[in-house]
């Protein structure tokens, strides 16, 4: 082979590379985007002190597991087993709260006031009903929310009580709004090991199989349906409370008084 011939074989090889090169570098640009647009836009909103606005129907549906059988927990109530009920049953006021895991302001909620809203339940003031998002997983990225849902499934599936502590754990550990840390079974399941008794055989295999992600996927939808356009969303008897004041969750005495103005 002539050392012409070679030369030219060398020149196109480096150009290749060097394209290779330029190309995987516009790829890591536009991926830096996208992940830094989507946090960008969760600290504007934390900023902004404003409720986590709903974007429309997650990707759900495109995972594998949330195109499988559908099962429903049992203890599931509502339309077509979307809806979570706390409480006693034949409490004479009814708690709606519309939440995502993975929304912050949620977390300040659950973690400002949520024992208050838990005591005043226990005591028969009024029974909670849980209508749950993953909209979220379509704003930030990953698949955090509906995966946590799902595991919220297995915990509603060994009981209320077992959901609504598997609950708490979650938005007392919620990650960071940039990280999809909800997203692996394996820390879902490491965080479950805080409620007593939630660990069985049947829980860690629905875990790790996804078997509740079709009915995340249920639930999401009806939460789509509904009229709420944000989270948290908590409404008694049907009357909005303004749990979220320029960024601050209601504290334990405000939100008592919100609620004493309804019951009467």
């Amino acid at each position: 082979m002539s050392n012409t011939r070679k030369t030219h074989q060398k020149t196109n090889a480096t150009d290749r590379m060097r394209e290779a090169r330029a190309q995987a570098e516009r790829s890591d640009r536009i991926r830096r985007r996208v992940v830094v647009g989507a946090a960008s836009a969760a600290v504007l909103a934390l900023a902004a002190g404003v409720a986590f606005a709903v974007g429309g129907p997650s990707g759900s549906s495109s995972d594998t597991a949330a195109n499988g059988p559908l099962v429903v927990p049992a203890n599931a109530g509502g339309t077509n087993g979307t809806v979570i009920t706390y409480g006693k049953a034949d409490a004479p006021h009814t708690l709606e709260i519309y939440e995502d895991f993975r929304c912050p302001f949620c977390e300040q909620l659950e973690t400002t006031t949520g024992t208050t809203i838990q005591q005043l339940a226990d005591n028969g003031t009024y029974k909670i009903e849980y209508h749950l998002a993953t909209f979220l997983d379509k704003n930030l990225g990953g698949k955090g929310s509906r995966t946590a849902l799902a595991a919220a499934g297995a915990a509603l599936n060994e009981g209320a009580d077992k959901f609504k502590a598997f609950h708490d754990v979650l938005y007392a550990n919620q990650p960071d709004e940039r990280s999809d840390a909800f997203g692996d079974v394996n820390h879902l399941l490491d965080l479950a090991g805080q409620v007593p008794g939630l660990k069985t055989d049947a829980f860690v295999k629905a875990v790790q199989d996804g078997s509740y992600a079709p009915w995340a996927a249920k639930v999401n939808e009806e939460f789509n349906n509904s009229d709420v356009t944000g989270t948290p969303t908590v409404k008694l008897d049907g009357k909005k409370l303004d749990v979220l004041t320029n960024g601050k969750a209601a504290s334990p005495e405000q939100f008592t008084a919100m609620v004493k103005q309804v019951t009467g």
